[in-house]
C-alpha cells in the first residue's frame, strides 16, 4: 500500500479509504493490500472515472489578539467568493506568523491528518505562515492535501529578502514593545503599592 500511495503523490490512509469505499480495485495477499500497477497507471493518466472530492478548508489569520474582525471577514468572503469545492471549515487564527504552536494552525494540521480536508486555501501566502510555508505544503502532500495561495508572491531576489527582513524587525519590534508594555504596568503597580515582592498583582 505504501508503494502505491507513493506512486500516486497520496498518504496510504487515503489509498486505504479508496480500497474500502470501493474505489480502486485490490486483492490480498496475506493481511495486505495489493494494488495492480495498471489500475495506478490509468489513475495517474486521468483515464479512471475515479475523482476525488475537493474538501476546502480556509484558514485566515491576523497579528493582533483583539481587534482586526473587519480583516477576518475580508479573507473569509474573499476565500468563499472563489471556492470551487465544498468549504468544509473556516479557520480562524489570531497571533504571528512566526509563532508555531497558533491554536488554529494546529487545527489546521490536524484535518489535514485525518483526511479531513483536500485542500487548504489562504488569501496570502504569510497568512499560513511568515516562514516554513514550503515545510508546511511538503507536509500536506504526504497526506494528499494541497495548498493554494488566492494571491500568490510575484516578488524575487532582492525584494522578497527584503520583506522577509521587514517581517522579521515588524514582528520582533511589536514583541519588545509588549514587553515593556508589561513591565511599564508591573513598575506602576508596584509604585501603588499593589503587587507583592515578584511583581504579580496582589
Amino acid at each position: 500500500m505504501s508503494k502505491a500511495a507513493k506512486r500516486l503523490g497520496i498518504h496510504p490512509m487515503t489509498l486505504r479509504q479508496w480500497a474500502l469505499d470501493g474505489k480502486i480495485p485490490f486483492t490480498w495477499v496475506g493481511r495486505e493490500r495489493r494494488f495492480s500497477s495498471v489500475d495506478i497507471e490509468n489513475m495517474k493518466r486521468g483515464s479512471s472515472s475515479i475523482a476525488r472530492p475537493r474538501l476546502e478548508l480556509l484558514y485566515v489569520r491576523v497579528s493582533g489578539s483583539s481587534g482586526q474582525e473587519s480583516s477576518l471577514e475580508a479573507q473569509e468572503t474573499e476565500l468563499r467568493a472563489t471556492a470551487t469545492g465544498e468549504v468544509v471549515k473556516v479557520v480562524k487564527d489570531r497571533g504571528s506568523g512566526l509563532k508555531e504552536n497558533r491554536p488554529g494552525l494546529n487545527r489546521v494540521l490536524t484535518m489535514v491528518s485525518d483526511g479531513s480536508v483536500t485542500v487548504v486555501r489562504v488569501t496570502h501566502e504569510d497568512r499560513l505562515a511568515r516562514f516554513g510555508v514550503g515545510w508546511l505544503k511538503r507536509l500536506f502532500a504526504v497526506y494528499g492535501v494541497t495548498v493554494e495561495v488566492l494571491h500568490p508572491k510575484k516578488l524575487g531576489g532582492r525584494d522578497e529578502l527584503l520583506e522577509d527582513f521587514i517581517s522579521l524587525v515588524t514582528t520582533f519590534a511589536g514583541r519588545l514593545y509588549g514587553m515593556r508594555s508589561a513591565q511599564n504596568r508591573r513598575r506602576l503597580l508596584a509604585e501603588s503599592g499593589q503587587c507583592d515582592n515578584e511583581g504579580r498583582a496582589a
